[in-house]
């Protein structure tokens, strides 16, 4: 009997990936092969995401390239745009099943056949009543350097142009017994790094009495040859403390994803976000203080409503005057249902675009002035997997890409690299040491 392949497209955010890694591990379970997306699989599951107008542009071309690859592939499509925009995606020529945001965990409770059918059937769990954590990782096989541990899901937060907490309902924590459980099982297997996923990582612990530090604290004591990434957190939740032990532990990368979103107070108040640009600032400020060659990313929105020239301005001098790495600039887009939809001063799309690119101008100075501060360093770099021109390419702690020639195995490896010459979005390093676990 020839065995049925699976293809996954996962869009969005981290948690979306770690989440696609438990959903292709119940197919591994049922006999399946895992198979690329471009290839003719039986079965494509699309992870979808809902945070821009393109996300959900995108999600449509993926249906379409799935079919044209295997017109009698069976499409599921799940996550974020599926929860919200249900009968959206069943109106999609060649869809054969909907799943929202709690049945993409119980996926085969919903397929009765792989047969095509005529309209998808939707089965989608009501906002109030998604209060599942669902599973918090399983790697697929694929990737044996990075997995993703979801420890939070759902968000409180009510940012006005934000749809994610209509998607995947309110906030909640994995238990930190479970969280230290399952880092144990990825270290066991091998993963070298471990990225800390959820809505709102910092937020982990608020309901079931503890926060991140705590669970940091612990997680840092676990036997092994890792090192743990936190994906992003909100400025008003990066603590001090939280701060401090990245800045002594060697296992907890020296890299920090913080989402600003705009330089203006005026904009922040009118995004409803929980900070204002000065506790920013006081935030970059007490990491570059306490770890002077920490990575910082930073999320910015740009053409958000009522935002003119003057707040654009305020926003694109404060990045300026930040000691930040990258940017992650995101062009505002109109989400139904949300606050900010209905706001007046709608900023033009081509203003909006001009705006943009700006900032990712911006962006390409600030990374390659952080990578040119790097030059000269010897870093701890974790490589991942070569490349057909015999290169191999990693990630140092605080989020340089590195890249070298070597004729040593360096797979899922730390070693120790001087980093030498810029190449791209490379630093090219010289190899120095291996570590051997």
């Amino acid at each position: 009997m020839n065995t049925k392949k699976v293809a996954f497209h996962t869009l969005g955010c981290k948690l979306n990936y770690a989440e696609t890694s438990v959903i292709g591990n119940s197919f591994l379970k049922r006999g399946f092969s895992l198979t690329d997306f471009d290839s003719k699989a039986d079965v494509y599951v699309i992870n979808t995401c809902t945070v821009t107008e393109n996300a959900e542009k995108e999600c449509r071309q993926i249906i379409r390239r799935a079919l044209r690859n295997n017109p009698n592939g069976f499409v599921i499509v799940t996550g974020c745009y599926a929860q919200l925009k249900p009968e959206e995606i069943q109106k999609i020529e060649g869809v054969d099943l909907v799943l929202g945001t709690k049945e993409k965990f119980e996926i085969f409770n919903f397929i009765d056949t792989l047969e095509k059918k005529e309209l998808a059937c939707i089965y989608v769990t009501p906002l109030e009543e998604l209060n599942d954590f669902g599973a918090a990782f399983t790697p697929l096989p694929e990737d044996r350097t990075r997995a993703f541990l979801k420890i939070q899901d759902g968000c409180d937060y009510k940012c006005s142009f934000c749809t994610i907490p209509k998607a995947r309902g309110f906030s909640r924590s994995e238990p930190e017994e479970e969280a230290i459980k399952q880092l144990n099982e990825l270290v066991q297997q091998g993963y070298k790094e471990i990225v800390l996923t959820g809505v709102n990582v910092g937020d982990y612990g608020s309901k079931i009495g503890t926060n991140l530090y705590n669970l940091l604290k612990k997680l840092v004591k676990v036997d092994g040859d890792f090192r743990i990434r936190i994906s992003s957190i909100e400025p008003n939740l990066l603590s001090d403390e939280i701060i401090e032990l990245v800045a002594t532990e060697d296992k907890l990368c020296k890299h920090f994803h913080v989402p600003l979103q705009s330089g203006s107070d005026k904009i922040l108040r009118r995004m409803q976000r929980r900070y204002l640009s000065k506790l920013y600032a006081e935030r970059i400020e007490k990491v570059k203080s306490l770890i002077p060659n920490a990575g910082i990313g930073v999320d910015v929105i740009v053409g958000f409503p009522g935002e003119d020239e003057n707040d654009f301005n305020t926003t694109r001098d404060f990045i300026l005057n930040l000691p930040v790495s990258y940017l992650h600039v995101f062009t505002y887009s109109e989400r139904p249902g949300t606050l900010a939809a209905e706001m007046d001063n709608q900023v033009p799309k081509d203003e909006r675009r001009r705006r943009t690119n700006t900032l990712r101008l911006i962006s390409a100075r600030k990374k390659y002035q952080f990578y040119l501060e790097m030059l000269g360093t010897q870093q701890v770099v974790l490589f991942e997997h070569e490349e057909k021109d015999g290169s191999i390419k990693g990630f140092t702690s605080n989020y340089v890409r590195v890249k070298t020639n070597s004729n040593l195995n360096l797979t899922n490896k730390f070693a120790l690299v001087e980093l030498q010459t810029i190449e791209n979005e490379f630093v090219i390093g010289q190899v120095q040491k291996v570590y051997e676990a």
